[in-house]
C-alpha cells in the first residue's frame, strides 16, 4: 500500500525526515493563503528536491480557524483513503492553531490514520502521538448536530432525536462536561463543532 504524508509546514527538516522515514508516495502540505515568504520558499525547495519522485500537493487552509483547518484535514484524509493510501500526519511545523487543527482532523477520522508524529527541532527525533477520538456515541453526536444546525430547546431535541427529555438532559450534561456544549447556554462550542466533523 502507498503512503501519503499530510504535514503542516514551516521548516524543511521535519518534512524531509518524514519523507525519508515513511517512504511516502505523496505529500500534502497544509498552509495558509498568504503564507510568509519563508514558508513559500520551504514549499518550493521540497517541490524542487523531491517533486520528481513524490507527488507534492498544497492544501490551502486557515491560519487560526481550528475548525476549518480540521475540516480541511479531514477532506484530505478522506480523499487519500478513497485512493487506498495509508496516512501519516506530521504536526511539527506552522502555527499552533494549524498544528492543532490538523491533529483534531486526525481525531475526527482516527480510524483512517496510521500515525501522527511530531519531529523534534533539536535532533529530528520522531515522537509518535496518540491517535485519539472524541468519544461520542451516535446519540450524543445527534444532539450536537441538531444544536449546531437548529439551536433547539431540550423538548424539541428530545422529540427530533427520539429519546426522553431526561435522557436528553443527561446527554447535554455529559456533553457540557466534555466541553462540547457551552456551560451557560444550550449552544455548541468550537470543541463540539470539531467533534462532529
Amino acid at each position: 500500500m502507498e503512503y501519503t504524508l499530510i504535514s503542516t509546514i514551516y521548516s524543511i527538516e521535519p518534512i524531509m525526515v518524514c519523507i525519508t522515514q515513511f517512504s511516502c508516495k505523496k505529500v500534502v502540505l497544509l498552509r495558509e493563503e498568504d503564507a510568509p515568504r519563508e514558508k513559500l520558499q520551504v514549499e518550493q525547495i521540497i517541490k524542487d528536491t523531491v517533486g520528481n519522485f513524490i507527488e507534492i500537493e498544497t492544501k490551502i487552509t486557515s491560519l487560526y480557524d481550528v475548525v476549518r483547518i480540521a475540516q480541511d484535514t479531514v477532506d484530505v484524509i478522506e480523499n487519500e483513503r478513497a485512493n487506498n493510501r495509508n496516512i501519516f500526519v506530521n504536526i511539527s511545523g506552522g502555527r499552533k492553531p494549524q498544528a492543532l487543527g490538523a491533529l483534531f482532523g486526525c481525531y475526527a477520522r482516527h480510524g483512517d490514520i496510521e500515525r501522527i508524529v511530531y519531529i523534534t527541532e533539536e535532533d529530528s527525533q520522531v515522537i509518535d502521538l496518540p491517535i485519539l477520538n472524541f468519544g461520542l456515541s451516535a446519540t450524543k453526536r445527534m444532539v450536537l448536530e441538531k444544536l449546531k444546525s437548529d439551536g433547539e430547546s431540550v423538548k424539541n431535541l428530545a422529540l427530533k432525536i427520539g429519546i426522553s427529555r431526561g435522557m436528553t438532559y443527561n446527554h447535554i450534561r455529559e456533553l457540557r462536561e466534555m466541553g462540547f456544549i457551552a456551560p451557560d447556554q444550550l449552544k455548541i462550542t468550537t470543541a463540539g463543532k470539531l467533534a462532529i466533523i
